[in-house]
């Protein structure tokens, strides 16, 4: 039995609704349903009554209820007071940053950071962009860094979480030029001749968000998916070797596109595919209640002081 599954219980508890709580649980609610099953198959009998709506608990989920409170709340106690230990940990603010802001956003911006904030202490948990989302709502970091596009809004809850505005990011098409500097490639391709494409793996942020600037194209895209995984880092390397055209942060190739390794793949007679993407850090309101594993409401001093500063210093958006 997994402590994740309590903690889905009691939100089902509350919510009475299995898509509401695979919703909070940043889940598919297909995924949702089957952990609440697991945790009926370990208890060994109902625990939801599923011919009532709304949800409804069983006897017998009425009772696991009141447990799960007790036994989750145990846990935490027993995790802060474990944290609490070490005084190094206090004075180390842990970030939960997705892979490519991990090697182009956040290098720069504690840089930046230690010139005007500070000293700082801080722990990197590079994570695809579900797991490092899942480190914030179950407490397991003080500040969650993410894009924020509006084709891939994340589903963060703002009475329990707080944002604030960073910076911008562009994605934009990427190649290989030829021997005299011009593009190996250029959009939009043709229906006989695709275009060699790198891309993103399914399920991929940065993915979906290339996906969808595709399709509201203004003319149709001709292209040859050759290759694909979940990092732009590797898609950059198969791009600076001349296999194709990825869309990659402008950030991540700017070092290659002032050394002209890397040019604009886009068309001289289009609109140019780019799409504007926020950078937001997060944090749970120091407010929020404490429930289940679902992290502390008592933030760190290091990460307080961090979070006023940035609140002070940079516009909030909404």
């Amino acid at each position: 039995m997994e402590t994740k599954w309590l903690e889905d219980f009691v939100s089902l508890a509350e919510t009475r609704s299995f898509s509401r709580s695979a919703q909070l649980r940043h889940v598919t609610q297909p995924a949702f349903s089957r952990r609440i099953q697991a945790l009926e198959s370990w208890a060994g009998t109902d625990l939801v009554d599923r011919s009532s709506y709304p949800t409804r608990l069983t006897a017998a989920g009425q009772t696991l209820y009141s447990q799960a409170l007790e036994i989750l709340q145990s846990l935490q106690s027993t995790r802060a007071m474990l944290r609490g230990h070490s005084a190094v940990a206090q004075d180390v603010i842990e970030f939960a940053v997705p892979h490519t802001l991990a090697f182009t956003f956040f290098p720069s911006w504690v840089t930046r950071l230690r010139q005007e904030f500070g000293p700082l202490k801080s722990r990197l948990i590079a994570l695809n962009v579900h797991d490092a989302m899942m480190r914030l709502v179950e407490g397991n970091c003080d500040l969650l860094i993410a894009y924020q596009h509006p084709s891939q809004p994340l589903q963060l809850d703002t009475h329990r979480y707080e944002m604030v505005h960073l910076g911008e990011e562009v994605v934009a098409p990427w190649v290989r030029p030829d021997a005299e500097g011009q593009p190996r490639h250029r959009l939009p391709g043709q229906p006989g001749w695709p275009l060699p494409y790198l891309g993103y793996a399914p399920g991929a942020y940065l993915g979906g968000v290339v996906d969808q600037l595709l399709k509201s194209s203004s003319v149709p895209i001709h292209l040859d998916r050759v290759y694909e995984t979940d990092m732009a880092e590797g898609l950059k390397v198969m791009a600076l070797e001349g296999h194709g055209i990825a869309f990659l942060p402008q950030s991540a190739v700017r070092n290659e596109v002032r050394s002209r390794k890397l040019v604009s793949a886009n068309g001289p007679d289009m609109a140019p595919l780019e799409a504007t993407m926020e950078i937001r850090a997060y944090r749970e309101r120091p407010a929020a209640p404490a429930r289940g594993g679902d992290g502390g409401s008592t933030p760190k001093r290091a990460a307080d002081l961090l979070w006023a500063y940035l609140t002070n210093a940079q516009p909030a958006a909404d």
